[in-house]
């Protein structure tokens, strides 16, 4: 395993399984097949409806709790000081830990400035150990990060060949924040497995795109998300750490930047209003 160390020190494991779209019936043992697999650093949020299952394969897994890194992510109907703060210590007890390795914001939307307060003061009692967002954009990482008493360590953003975000990295380090990569195989939109420059690579290494996607990223510095319920895929994709990709192939990938999302645009109106809807679909149910 590789790792990277946040800006307060913690260290984080650059890869992770993510749990977003896993079922409830299936979570439990995906996370203990991943933790099997080699994975220590495991993701997940409230929106995702399996903070519990993630919990159960923790409890289950023998493997100690400080060798395990944990993220989840307070929803944004959870926003405002005293929601975030009673949310986070709810996802405590579903995930069945006294302490969260890191708790993100998961969009930049609503009361977040009242919601990044509950995870700062989370954080200065012990709670967290590391506090961050998602989906932020560079203005907003830079407002976030200029009017608080602690710069997020993480941003969790969409990262993929498709959709590069070198800019957004650029801002993020000069703001001492560690990228991290949602959906780093773009779901496989745009036939992104079938991509005939990812294919060449991978036959040159005699490893699969999903490989090459995530080696790319680690050599990015940037932490991956890794995402499968197959336990061989689960435990193909771990297996990136005996391979390291030539500059060529690293500026080959490069090319394929479009600078556009493979989902949505943050910034748009039309996104937030994907989100109010969602927050109505959601209610009651986090």
């Amino acid at each position: 395993m590789e790792y990277v160390t946040l800006s307060n020190g913690v260290k984080m494991p650059k890869l992770g399984f993510g749990v977003f779209q896993i079922s409830k019936e299936e979570c439990e043992k995906c996370v203990l097949d991943a933790i099997k697999a080699g994975y220590r650093h495991i993701d997940t949020a409230q929106s995702y409806f399996n903070e519990e299952e993630v919990g159960n394969a923790i409890s289950k897994c023998g493997i100690p709790r400080e060798e395990l890194f944990i993220t989840t992510k307070v929803w944004i109907d959870n926003y405002g000081y005293e929601n975030a703060k009673q949310s986070v210590l709810k996802s405590m007890d579903k995930l069945k830990t006294n302490y969260i390795d890191l708790v993100l914001l998961h969009q930049p939307f609503s009361d977040y400035y009242g919601a990044y307060h509950a995870l700062q003061n989370l954080y200065e009692e012990g709670k967290i150990r590391a506090i961050g967002v998602s989906n932020f954009s560079p203005d907003r990482l830079a407002d976030i990060a200029a009017f608080n008493k602690i710069a997020p360590h993480v941003n969790q953003v969409e990262a993929n060949p498709l959709h590069q975000q070198v800019n957004a990295q650029e801002n993020m380090l000069k703001r001492g924040v560690q990228m991290e990569a949602w959906a780093p195989f773009g779901e496989g939109k745009s036939n992104m497995f079938k991509n005939p420059v990812l294919k060449e690579i991978a036959d040159k290494y005699d490893k699969s795109v999903a490989q090459v996607i995530l080696r790319w990223l680690m050599q990015r510095n940037i932490v991956a998300l890794a995402k499968s319920t197959h336990t061989e895929r689960i435990k193909e994709n771990f297996e990136i750490f005996d391979f390291q990709l030539s500059d060529e192939d690293m500026n080959k990938i490069t090319a394929l930047d479009t600078k556009s999302s493979l989902f949505f645009d943050h910034q748009t109106p039309e996104t937030v209003d994907r989100f109010v809807n969602m927050i109505e679909e959601r209610k009651g149910r986090i």
